[in-house]
């Protein structure tokens, strides 16, 4: 082989080994699989992680071993949604296919709440719910579906579910995931036409509307500090907004919308978390891979092979210890809750 060609080749080596420069390793598998996918798994500050299956069930691990440590009955139909508040020992929101919510008090154990957005005559006349999203007081929960709107409703026990007001997108494309901002005073939502919309919950008015997207945007995640949404979506792409609101709409920063694509996946994004130090993002994919991301170079530092399409993943949100990029979880289609860590991790 010429030598010219064999620097090109270690040219090429260079640069994959510079920008491919973490590696993460499977520490363990969940010690009893869901009987179906995983939809979405949580990794809460309390060091609990929870999943959300399509067989119906919710269930609460213990990291270190990866053994059950409690869960509850499973629904008749699979769970598709779910959320957590640390407010008042930890709670942790989900809801159903046929949209029923439901409201777990991890303190006592105790389901405070049930929500059948699906059963018609109700006074406000709602569409099912979809995706829910509790509010980091755990005071209310946000709803989104059919209609493209967010409803945002009481979390309090002895009123769950009533409707508090509603936030219209303008659009009737399906709402396919609504989530808080960390600060709470924002929430977002994501439609099947891949249009994002940024709402103000204070004064109730629609903020920003991003068109960043191609296809149907499945899931996104915020920045630790809330200015920053980072989105997943069928077009294969993650795309990082800046979503700080600039009231006098002018370009420019703040409030400049997209300001970074991430492109490697090879079929949908289907989810995303971003670290507790705000340095990575984690993707999940239908391409059967996991990616992690340096936002600040803005390049993937990691690609993870897993069994099958990885549907949810979680950081774990305490920071990483010194030396680590730290650990998450991933649930997805072969139904296997597993931990992954750093290799610089103890």
């Amino acid at each position: 082989m010429a030598s010219a060609e064999l620097r090109a080749i270690a040219f090429v080596s260079l640069i994959l080994l510079h920008t491919q420069s973490l590696a993460f390793l499977h520490a363990i598998d969940g010690a009893e699989a869901h009987t179906d996918s995983v939809w979405s798994v949580l990794w809460t500050p309390q060091d609990a992680v929870f999943s959300a299956s399509a067989d119906g069930t919710v269930k609460q691990w213990t990291p270190t071993s990866g053994q059950i440590s409690r869960s509850q009955p499973p629904h008749t139909l699979g769970i598709v949604s779910m959320s957590s508040a640390d407010a008042k020992g930890g709670k942790v929101l989900w809801n159903t296919l046929e949209g029923l919510t439901c409201l777990w008090d991890l303190e006592d154990g105790e389901i405070k709440g049930r929500w059948e957005s699906y059963v018609r005559g109700k006074e406000d006349n709602e569409e099912p719910a979809w995706s829910v999203s509790l509010h980091p007081s755990g005071e209310t929960f946000a709803a989104t579906g059919g209609s493209g709107n967010i409803t945002i409703r009481s979390a309090d026990p002895a009123s769950f579910g009533a409707r508090k007001s509603t936030l219209p997108s303008g659009r009737t494309k399906f709402g396919l995931c609504c989530k808080h901002s960390p600060d709470g005073t924002r929430v977002a939502m994501s439609s099947e036409a891949g249009q994002i919309y940024i709402f103000d919950l204070a004064a109730e008015k629609l903020l920003n509307t991003y068109t960043s997207h191609a296809m149907a945007v499945r899931s996104f995640t915020w920045s630790p500090d809330s200015q920053l949404l980072i989105s997943a979506s069928e077009d294969k792409r993650l795309i990082m907004h800046d979503v700080r609101y600039n009231a006098s709409g002018s370009a420019g920063k703040p409030g400049s919308g997209a300001v970074a694509t991430l492109t490697g996946h090879t079929s949908w994004a289907l989810c995303a978390d971003v670290s507790a130090d705000g340095k990575y993002v984690l993707s999940g994919s239908s391409d059967k891979t996991m990616r992690v991301w340096d936002l600040g170079s803005r390049t993937s530092v990691s690609t993870i092979q897993d069994t099958g399409e990885v549907w949810s993943v979680a950081w774990r949100p305490k920071p990483a210890q010194h030396g680590s990029a730290g650990e998450f979880v991933s649930g997805g289609e072969d139904g296997v809750v597993r931990w992954w860590r750093s290799a610089g991790a103890g």
